[in-house]
């Protein structure tokens, strides 16, 4: 049995991750101590490895949630049903990259725009394409969102 110290350390984490996993549901003590301390066994350290390394591949506590309810009933369900949800995240992570990329070329292209100079901003490129361009900008900035949003 592990304290909820003992676990943290063990899986390189604070002992408030842990708390926040208990308060969101994904994560239980099996029982508590005499006084009252969280105790953990190693199910329960399996569990928690579980969720931080589908926290480390970008699912989301929900997602997670779901993972660990697949998890535990993995009879009742098919491969099929996982592959789905990881090929959604993947969707989701390259639409993500999609916008950033975007984001990235318009910040490069303001960049080297610009002089970079000393001299006052009064007629700084950056300013004045972001004051005449904000339409281009805008038009740009609802196509990538609405990327994220169908991602």
């Amino acid at each position: 049995m592990y304290r909820i110290g003992e676990l943290a350390s063990q899986c390189d984490i604070k002992a408030d991750t842990l708390r926040f996993y208990e308060k969101h549901g994904l994560l239980a003590p099996s029982s508590r101590s005499e006084s009252g301390y969280r105790l953990y066994n190693n199910d329960d350290a399996a569990r928690l490895r579980f969720i931080l390394r589908a926290k480390a591949v970008g699912f989301t506590l929900n997602e997670i949630t779901e993972l660990l309810s697949i998890e535990l009933d993995k009879a009742n369900w098919a491969c099929a049903d996982v592959k789905g949800m990881v090929d959604n995240k993947l969707e989701q992570v390259e639409a993500k990259i999609a916008e950033l990329t975007q984001f990235a070329n318009s910040l490069q292209s303001l960049s080297n725009a610009c002089c970079g100079g000393p001299d006052s901003a009064e007629h700084c490129s950056i300013l004045e394409a972001l004051e005449s361009e904000d339409k281009q900008l805008n038009a740009r900035n609802e196509t990538a969102h609405k990327a994220h949003q169908h991602g």
